[in-house]
């Protein structure tokens, strides 16, 4: 008999819908449709892909999420002293109001039980008092604040994204899921990378 070689790993889906499970008991989700009945998306896509529970969850929870990295970088782009840090902030703003508008039109587009499935999301969220931290950062120190709370933002939205490619039913979610997910790791390398470098 074999002896085991570690800790015994559980499979990927199972670990998917368990994290999924716990963002919706977290606090803020509570009050989580348990199965809204959503219409097929009138975008541009696949046009036999529906907007599925999982997916739903996925955008009402990012669109939050992005809404919220919109007023952190509001809260930093002028204060900024390092100019490549002025850089990724302004590009950061850029990407993400273009993928809120896409999200907010697929949620929309879904139909009336998408867009009533909207519930509050502030447990993922940073905390009020991060973001006062940041507001009232003095002058020297608004980079590094900014950088930690940034930093730590964006990986949550590249821990969801990572999350939901498992459960995806729509391709076009899929694939924003992808991107988030790539491109939020990415900024978290730059953004935690020491100074000078």
């Amino acid at each position: 008999m074999r002896a085991a070689s570690g800790p015994r790993r559980d499979p990927p889906g199972r670990a998917v819908a368990v994290l999924l499970a716990a963002l919706l008991l977290a606090p803020g989700c509570a009050d989580a449709p348990s199965t809204p009945q959503i219409s097929r998306p009138a975008t541009t896509g696949s046009p036999d892909a529906a907007l599925g529970t999982l997916d739903v969850l996925y955008l009402t929870m990012m669109v939050a999420h992005t809404e919220q990295t919109m007023e952190i970088v509001r809260l930093g782009r002028d204060r900024v002293t390092d100019p490549e840090l002025r850089t990724l902030v302004a590009a950061i703003e850029v990407t993400e109001a273009d993928e809120l508008a896409t999200m907010r039109a697929w949620l929309r587009d879904a139909g009336p039980a998408a867009t009533a499935g909207r519930h509050d999301h502030s447990g993922h969220l940073a905390a009020p008092a991060d973001l006062a931290r940041l507001r009232e950062a003095p002058a020297g120190q608004v980079d590094p604040v900014l950088r930690e709370l940034l930093g730590r933002h964006q990986q949550e939205a590249a821990d969801l994204s990572r999350a939901h490619l498992a459960t995806a039913t729509d391709p076009r979610v899929r694939e924003l899921a992808r991107r988030v997910e790539q491109s939020r790791t990415a900024e978290v390398r730059l953004l935690t990378a020491p100074a000078g470098r």
